[in-house]
């Protein structure tokens, strides 16, 4: 089904109330395993039309913030989840103290009921007030960023157009794109502060509410990791600013002579060629051709996902006014249909939408498509990241069709950006963390500690004393900080899984599919670690990964640096 067709209604809430009701209190009453396992699969049949829904009405709002009906969804399914999860407890309480426990382990696997056990601990009811205000807060600074326009270049546009200027060979453009977006933010300052801290606050008191010192344990257990914690996360990002971030200090000074700047300014961050990056050819229908081909040659089982995106419309990728900012995959779980959102700008970043969300998308078709059971298909999200980020790297046969004479560029560009992207990351999630530990700093405290932080994992970098990036307010750029709180280091963690992919390819393109395809095709049937760990890939934080993956990608990047270099 074409996503223009497919039917959407709101869900009748008090229906679906009194539906979770009735099958927890028959899943109670129950005299057999057998009996108990039909209502937990009823309510997974329910959840899967509830979550249809509701994923189409954040892709119809996302897609157009004033369109006023699905505005009026959001809102419905922001203040209808929490309620609901007050249902859903009662059920996967009676599934973790159910007698016919083992029969229900043997049935589903043990690593459900990991998931239901961090469940457990994350929630109870009197959080549903909180956790409403939270979705009012995060729709508040969506709907904020999505309708930024900016003045550039004799035109009013989206803040994701201008991408393209704010990597042009002209250095005082870039410069100017900088400080024009620079000056939208800092137009709608006191807004962004005051959201940021009223959310901070909010998650902290959720988090109290539990018995945690603060938002975080609370976090890790949102986002479902079952196999790691602060320690070893904690133990990554020292890695990174030991091992790692000295490397790129390398990647960074000999992009510097390279495009012949005296020293890098946040303006020169992205800009890696004298002449300019590289961007893809053609026009924006031409490059979602490209990428069609791109999938029907790289294996059968891509060739077979892709023409079941394409055909039934299930991606929304050009830049409008009033469309949210950046890009997501989501799924409509009843259609078994993913479905891609992105901003094309006419940048490099286009290709990757096709190739990182497309990694998504295909890990969500193929789980779909399998005899998995629903609550299983997904994993944690790390390893959803490995599925997107390795897909990047495993296309790169590909990538001439994308960008012609100027593919070498991409390339060792892509590699670049892959690698001090990482750092960047850990600086977003230890920022995070020192939020949530001290959630009484003033706006401009905030900004300090990200200073700091900038010159702890991007030491190269000035600000240039531009607007909004010269106070260090720039994490406000970033919507996962508001919007998905300790998320970002999954990012990281999956880079160095990705890394040791694309390695494996450059000696055996056909052995590294496999691999990729062994890890998606077990979705989120284990942990993190033992999805790794069954295909034989080094886990981030284990000691001396990212010595080991670092040192390959400098070797990699000196053997492929260009002449101006």
């Amino acid at each position: 089904m074409k996503f223009s067709e497919m039917p959407y209604s709101r869900p009748d809430l008090e229906a679906m109330k009194a539906n979770l009701t009735a099958c927890t209190e028959a899943f109670l009453a129950a005299e057999s395993a057998q009996e108990q396992i039909a209502q937990y699969d009823r309510v997974t049949d329910l959840s899967v039309e509830f979550n249809t829904m509701g994923s189409l009405a954040n892709a119809r709002h996302t897609i157009d913030t004033r369109d006023e009906f699905y505005d009026a969804e959001s809102t419905f399914f922001d203040e209808s989840w929490p309620q609901l999860s007050v249902y859903f407890q009662r059920l996967n309480e009676a599934m973790l103290d159910s007698k016919f426990r083992p029969e229900l382990e043997a049935h589903y696997g043990s690593l459900l009921f990991l998931k239901l056990e961090i469940s457990r601990r994350s929630f109870k009811p009197e959080l549903v007030e909180l956790m409403q205000e939270e979705n009012r807060l995060t729709s508040r600074y969506q709907k904020l960023y999505a309708n930024m326009t900016v003045e550039f270049d004799g035109k009013t546009m989206p803040m994701p157009m201008l991408g393209k200027y704010k990597v042009s060979a002209d250095r005082a453009v870039r410069r100017a794109a900088y400080e024009a977006e620079g000056k939208v933010f800092d137009a709608n300052r006191a807004e962004l502060d005051e959201i940021y801290d009223k959310l901070v606050h909010n998650r902290n008191a959720q988090g109290r509410m539990l018995g945690y010192p603060n938002f975080i344990q609370l976090g890790y257990d949102r986002l479902g990791r079952n196999c790691y914690g602060q320690k070893e996360l904690a133990a990554f990002r020292d890695q990174i600013a030991n091992d790692l971030v000295p490397i790129i200090a390398e990647v960074k000074e000999a992009q510097r002579k390279r495009i012949g700047v005296d020293r890098l300014y946040i303006y020169d961050d992205k800009f890696r060629f004298p002449d300019g990056n590289p961007a893809p050819e053609g026009t924006a229908e031409e490059i979602l051709a490209a990428g069609r081909r791109m999938y029907e040659e790289l294996s059968p089982e891509t060739k077979e996902f892709v023409d079941f995106l394409y055909d039934n419309e299930l991606l929304d990728v050009l830049s409008r006014e009033g469309k949210a900012p950046g890009g997501y995959c989501t799924m409509f779980e009843k259609y078994k249909a993913p479905f891609i959102f992105s901003n094309f700008n006419g940048t490099a970043g286009d290709v990757d939408v096709l190739t990182h969300e497309a990694g998504h998308a295909f890990a969500f078709y193929r789980a779909m498509n399998s005899d998995i059971y629903p609550d299983l298909r997904e994993p944690t999200i790390e390893a959803c990241e490995c599925h997107s980020m390795s897909m990047e790297f495993l296309t790169q046969d590909y990538h001439k069709y994308f960008f012609g004479a100027q593919t070498a560029k991409y390339e060792l560009a892509h590699c670049e950006d892959s690698l001090d992207f990482i750092p960047y990351g850990c600086m977003v999630d230890e920022f995070q963390h020192l939020m949530y530990e001290n959630e009484d700093l003033t706006p401009d405290e905030r900004h300090g500690v990200w200073e700091k932080l900038e010159k702890k994992y991007r030491p190269w970098l000035s600000m240039d004393g531009l607007p909004f990036y010269g106070r260090y307010a720039h994490w406000q750029w970033k919507p996962h900080i508001y919007l998905n709180p300790l998320y970002y280091i999954d990012y990281c963690m999956a880079g160095t899984v990705a890394f040791q992919v694309w390695t494996l390819s450059l000696q055996d393109r056909r052995a590294a599919w496999e691999k990729y395809l062994a890890f998606v095709d077990q979705a989120g049937t284990k942990t993190f670690a033992d999805l790794c760990q069954s295909v034989g890939l080094r886990i981030p934080y284990e000691d001396g990964c990212i010595r080991e993956v670092g040192s390959g990608i400098r070797d990699w990047l000196k053997a492929h640096a260009p002449v101006e270099a």
